[in-house]
């Protein structure tokens, strides 16, 4: 493979993790529009993100087997394809309940995006360097939810709501385009076994039943969910707690994301002096140390904006370190099933940020409490996980070892 190759198969893969987060972030200024328009006020227009969230959980899973039956390019033209009617869909929604069936579609299809891009990673470049290569993803991904609100914006007044979706289909015909075209199948369709349901749970018990998997993308989802719980409640706590403008906000929602974004550049360094189980270790460490500041703060009553500030900011900047490696870590031991496990992985960490992000809106009591909690749960919950993860190492019962699962067992 090329250098030119290479990073044309990076951008492509880093476009098709990036559209979930634009699919999300694009379209959120424009909820007042979208209300005014279908009719309907906000909280039933916050029911279409909900739906897109099931969406994306669900479609993970159903998309995991298929790619490792029958190649990645086929089921990653498909989704494409789903996203771009979707999208047209929903700029063309004559109501609110039909924009939120047309979310659901979107995020049927455009999940397929973060299956595929992690077990193509996995298909082409050695475990060695799968925890960089995703830190390079990253760097792309994580500009999105910095980017997509301002573009939506910009969209949102040039051209109304609906245009906000007919950019997405245009950005889904140019994925296609790239993928067709300039992606390579990084694994052939497989022939021996049928695709059902039965194959499908044995494959993803398969996944469940390595320790090494089970460690790694717990460790790295939970973590995760911390983020999940700090965009739920952050618009509470700048805007209305400390009374910040929206302008504001939005630059300290960018400042923090360039934190999240900075963490997975260092992660490129960290790997070339330190494996990445001493690197999560590390980041898992420093997560619980800032959580467990967040609630001493909390019940001193000490935060400040430039103070909460500082630590989502070190929070997320820990998490740019974690994820690429636990998300490496988790695929290492899979040739054969690597799109079960990435689906897995994408299920979990959405799952587990649902529930934190649900438990933060619904404890909200006025106060910081419900989303420092959240983070702090999710931070101090990751680091015990990565304790056990440690020891279990040390013990020698876990292998990062690549496996490949034998053909008789593949016909049980």
């Amino acid at each position: 493979m090329t250098f030119k190759q290479k990073y044309t198969i990076l951008l492509i893969l880093a476009g098709l993790s990036a559209l979930a987060p634009f699919s999300i972030d694009m379209y959120l200024p424009a909820f007042p529009a979208i209300a005014k328009g279908l009719h309907t006020d906000i909280a039933q227009v916050t029911l279409s993100l909900t739906s897109y969230f099931i969406g994306i959980s669900i479609g993970q899973l159903f998309y995991g087997p298929v790619i490792d039956k029958f190649g990645r390019k086929k089921p990653l033209l498909f989704g494409l394809f789903l996203f771009i009617a979707a999208s047209i869909g929903c700029a063309l929604a004559p109501s609110i309940y039909w924009l939120i069936t047309m979310r659901v579609v979107l995020a049927l299809g455009g999940c397929v995006g973060m299956v595929v891009s992690r077990a193509v990673v996995r298909d082409l470049f050695p475990v060695s360097e799968i925890a960089k290569i995703f830190s390079i993803l990253m760097l792309i991904v994580g500009v999105a939810p910095i980017l997509a609100p301002s573009i939506g914006g910009w969209v949102l007044a040039a051209l109304g709501w609906r245009s906000i979706f007919y950019v997405l289909t245009l950005i889904g015909c140019i994925l296609v385009a790239s993928v067709y075209f300039y992606l390579p199948e990084s694994k052939k369709e497989t022939t021996t076994e049928p695709l059902n349901f039965k194959n499908s749970i044995r494959d993803y018990k398969i996944v469940l039943f390595d320790k090494a998997f089970v460690f790694y993308a717990f460790a790295g989802s939970i973590a995760m969910a911390g983020m999940f719980a700090y965009i739920s409640g952050s618009p509470f706590a700048f805007m209305k707690y400390f009374g910040l403008t929206e302008t504001q906000y939005g630059w300290i929602f960018g400042t923090n994301a360039m934190g999240y974004i900075a963490g997975s550049q260092l992660n490129r360094l960290l790997l070339k002096r330190m494996t990445s189980l001493q690197i999560i270790s590390l980041a898992g460490g420093i997560l619980c140390i800032v959580a467990l500041s967040m609630i001493s703060l909390l019940q001193l009553q000490l935060f400040t904006p430039g103070l909460l500030i500082l630590h989502i900011f070190t929070f997320l900047f820990c998490l740019g370190i974690l994820v690429p490696n636990s998300t490496a870590m988790a695929l290492a031991p899979f040739t054969e099933n690597a799109g079960s496990a990435s689906a897995l992985i994408g299920f979990l960490q959405m799952v587990c940020g649902a529930i934190l992000s649900v438990v933060v809106s619904a404890l909200h009591d006025g106060t910081l409490l419900p989303m420092v909690s959240g983070m702090a749960l999710a931070g101090v919950s990751a680091f015990v996980i990565i304790l056990r993860l440690n020891m279990t190492v040390k013990k020698g019962k876990i292998t990062t070892e690549p496996i490949a699962i034998p053909v008789e067992n593949k016909k049980l």
